[in-house]
């Protein structure tokens, strides 16, 4: 059974005394959630990397941020869908993750607010998204990426993006995606009570964004891609938490992948639970993973 690494170990202690009391999000209504990942979500915003431009604007009719870092060689940008269920956070819960990702990968950032459920369920979040890449600036090369919930909304909107014959991003960052709704996976039944997102709380978003008639589509379920969609996207750097019930999903895209003879670089973060990237300067997984994530980017766009 593998166990939390000790820096790990001592974040969940941190969490388990500033957050004892607050409850299940997924047992909440959806507007308390929301106020809760916003207010828990704030800690990790601290100390963050000073950028040359941060810009709140308005992009394809949603709230968004444009970040830019000292280090922009100024020909590329990513498209960044933040995580949450599907449900939850936002452009400030993010704001520290757009800033990190912007100064490891050496360009601008935009991130936006789309539709959330269980009030808009698929294909709202997702129509969002496409809505936010048709609209973006052509001056520089753009790329897509996102974690969890975002990570799978970037590789459904790609997906959506090669069925209608559009051109797709450069690149996609992919940090511990949701793929599918097999709840049974190894990674679900090893990692079920956590720590931190539990199998139970997972199926309470899927329920929130899609009923079960809709999980066989590629789109609400990337796994059920055909090899031909698969084997079209750009190259992608995955990456995968150990100690989270999602592990598997990421590892069977990956075999996926691997079948279709694609060299697609993925990692996978020993001791770390899911959503492990947004805990910032307090976990130095989280700063190893971005690094990590911008050498594979600035190879791939290169």
């Amino acid at each position: 059974m593998s166990t939390p690494s000790d820096t790990m170990m001592a974040v969940l202690e941190r969490l388990a005394r500033e957050d004892a009391g607050l409850g299940d999000p997924t047992l909440m209504p959806p507007q308390h959630a929301r106020a809760l990942a916003e207010l828990t979500n704030t800690r990790w915003n601290a100390e963050l990397p000073e950028m040359a431009e941060t810009r709140t604007m308005i992009h394809a009719g949603m709230p968004a941020r444009w970040v830019v870092p000292k280090n922009d060689k100024g020909t590329e940008a990513i498209l960044h869908v933040h995580g949450g269920g599907w449900a939850l956070c936002s452009v400030s819960t993010h704001e520290g993750a757009a800033r990190r990702i912007a100064e490891a990968c050496a360009c601008p950032v935009l991130t936006f607010d789309y539709r959330l459920a269980p009030e808009n369920p698929y294909p709202s979040g997702l129509a969002d998204v496409l809505s936010a890449w048709r609209a973006l600036d052509t001056g520089r090369r753009w790329s897509i990426g996102g974690d969890s919930a975002g990570a799978n909304l970037s590789l459904a909107a790609m997906l959506a993006l090669h069925d209608e014959g559009a051109p797709l991003p450069a690149t996609a960052l992919l940090f511990y995606g949701v793929y599918g709704a097999d709840f049974d996976s190894p990674s679900y039944i090893r990692n079920a009570e956590g720590p931190g997102l539990t199998r139970a709380k997972m199926m309470r978003y899927w329920d929130w964004y899609a009923p079960e008639t809709k999980r066989g589509t590629p789109t609400v379920a990337p796994l059920a891609a055909s090899d031909a969609q698969l084997a079209a996207m750009p190259p992608l750097y995955l990456n995968a938490a150990e100690l989270d019930p999602l592990l598997s999903d990421t590892e069977a895209l990956v075999a996926r992948l691997r079948a279709l003879g694609r060299d697609d670089d993925y990692d996978l973060i020993p001791g770390v639970v899911h959503g492990f990237m947004q805990m910032g300067l307090a976990l130095p997984e989280a700063a190893d993973a971005f690094r990590r994530a911008g050498e594979v980017f600035q190879r791939i766009t290169a």
